[in-house]
């Protein structure tokens, strides 16, 4: 038996645009983050997805909506981004001027460096790989769609590879990765997907 897993970013957001840490902060889609999940709901139009899962999160929410309507969609409170502590809210900018030396740090090496008051990036990939995994346990075969975060998918790749490229990882807003189970054993079939945002 062959299980699917789309792994959908959210389309983008006005904070996005900003380069603003939303983090747990409930941030709505921006007008051009609904356009982008409009263009990947004509992506997928004809694919058979079985089951639909989304973070708790708004920008998540709305994404899953537009892509799937009515459709039943099951909230996963463990698939939300990573909290980023005293960080969230702040733009890059904002945070170079106001704990330079630590976000430097954090960029070059972030699984052994911790945010204050945000979650250390080993848990965060612990709780986004344990989300993931008990998705796909529930669900044996067929197609199953999870509608997240940037960094939710990447720290399930960097955990599926067995590495730390946590940066390089992270897909693009309104993105389509695609991991096959077979005989349990994921493969990755395809990666931040964004072709459907051009033309």
């Amino acid at each position: 038996m062959t299980t699917t897993l789309y792994l959908i970013r959210h389309g983008i957001t006005e904070w996005n645009i900003k380069k603003r840490y939303c983090g747990f902060y409930d941030i709505a889609l921006s007008r051009q983050g609904t356009s982008q999940a409009k263009r990947l709901r004509r992506r997928l139009n004809g694919e058979t997805i079985d089951t639909i899962y989304s973070s708790d999160r708004k920008r998540a929410l709305q994404t899953a909506r537009i892509l799937f309507g009515k459709r039943k969609i099951h909230v996963v409170n463990g698939l939300r981004e990573m909290h980023f502590g005293i960080f969230e809210g702040l733009t890059h900018t904002q945070i170079l001027k106001k704990h330079g030396e630590l976000y430097r740090k954090w960029l070059r090496h972030p699984f052994t460096t911790t945010i204050p008051k945000g979650e250390k990036l080993s848990e965060f990939r612990k709780r986004s790989v344990m989300a993931i995994q008990k998705i796909v346990s529930q669900n044996n075969s067929g197609t199953i769609a999870i509608v997240c975060h940037g960094g939710v998918i990447s720290a399930f790749f960097t955990y599926l590879r067995k590495n730390r490229n946590f940066w390089k990882q992270i897909p693009s807003a309104a993105s389509v990765s695609i991991v096959e189970y077979r005989r349990s054993k994921p493969i990755i079939k395809v990666q931040n997907d964004i072709s459907h945002l051009n033309g």
